[in-house]
């Protein structure tokens, strides 16, 4: 059955807006702003991924009478990499509010000034994923290491029964590694794919650092 992709940006709708703005390097300035949209772009993915979920009828009484609702039958598990995942890890907890949480801090380790980098897990904060649906998202795609070696970390943690992956801009390079090694349980939610992957292995034309542009710019 393999891996499924969904691209938000190949509808037309107010993503695509939203999506204007985070790349916009103006808008950028606004580092308030830049944070929002991430978190307006997780909410917009939290509804995606809602209807793909399962659901329990309950009864809901209202002033008139009793009324038919459903709740979601389990509570997914948000995850996110630290530190440019927080604004989109929070848009997903914004729908999700009931949702267990983890965090994974993975960095791009580089000797002296050469591009060439690997990718560090450092630490891991998660409750049990045994069986549980996971969010697991990061802005940005871009080789797919990072992501696929943040799964590998939950694993620690138990085997998801389904694993929703989600990324605002990804590059085809990094999505060709997503699928070549998430299982068949797991589901791509992009924003967008650019096609290049640059020598420093950023997004072009991607939106720059976003943990930097969220949070401001990091020393060595």
């Amino acid at each position: 059955m393999g891996v499924k992709v969904h691209v938000l940006s190949e509808q037309a709708s107010l993503f695509n807006t939203l999506l204007s703005e985070v790349r916009d390097r103006e808008v950028q300035r606004d580092r308030m702003r830049f944070r929002r949209n991430l978190e307006r772009a997780g909410e917009i993915f939290a509804y995606e991924i809602s209807r793909q979920l399962e659901y329990r009828e309950l009864g809901v009484e209202t002033p008139l009478g009793q009324a038919r609702g459903f709740t979601l039958a389990e509570q997914p598990v948000v995850a996110s990499i630290l530190r440019a995942g927080l604004p989109l890890h929070q848009g997903l907890l914004n729908y999700f509010d009931h949702a267990d949480n983890a965090f994974i801090s993975a960095y791009r380790k580089h000797e002296g000034d050469s591009d060439d980098f690997e990718v560090e897990v450092e630490y891991l904060s998660s409750p049990s994923v045994e069986g549980r649906t996971v969010i697991l998202c990061d802005p940005m795609l871009a080789t797919g290491t990072s992501m696929i070696l943040s799964y590998k970390a939950l694993l620690s943690h138990g085997a998801p029964a389904h694993t929703h992956v989600v990324a605002l801009v990804a590059s085809r390079q990094g999505v060709d590694h997503a699928l070549r090694h998430f299982p068949d349980n797991a589901t791509l939610w992009l924003g967008v794919v650019d096609e290049e992957l640059n020598a420093r292995a950023y997004i072009v034309p991607g939106l720059g650092d976003a943990g930097d542009l969220a949070f401001g710019v990091k020393s060595d």
